[in-house]
């Protein structure tokens, strides 16, 4: 069974670890409404995806009582 014969150092172990950093979501703009959105998804602002609509977004107002 191999085991280690030194303690591997945080230095050693830190760029061992760098390549597993978190990064941002790749977005694109929608064809339709030209906001960001994540890829191969339909937008959640317009609900279009590859150019017709797949969900249909009701428009928003404010509630009542708030103003």
């Amino acid at each position: 069974m191999g085991v280690p014969k030194r303690k591997v150092s945080k230095a050693r172990q830190g760029e061992r670890r760098s390549h597993l950093a978190i990064s941002a979501p790749p977005l694109v703009e929608c064809s339709h409404c030209h906001e960001l959105k994540l890829a191969h998804r339909v937008c959640p602002t317009c609900g279009y995806y590859d150019g017709r609509e797949v969900v249909a977004i009701e428009p928003t107002t404010p509630a009542e009582g708030q103003r």
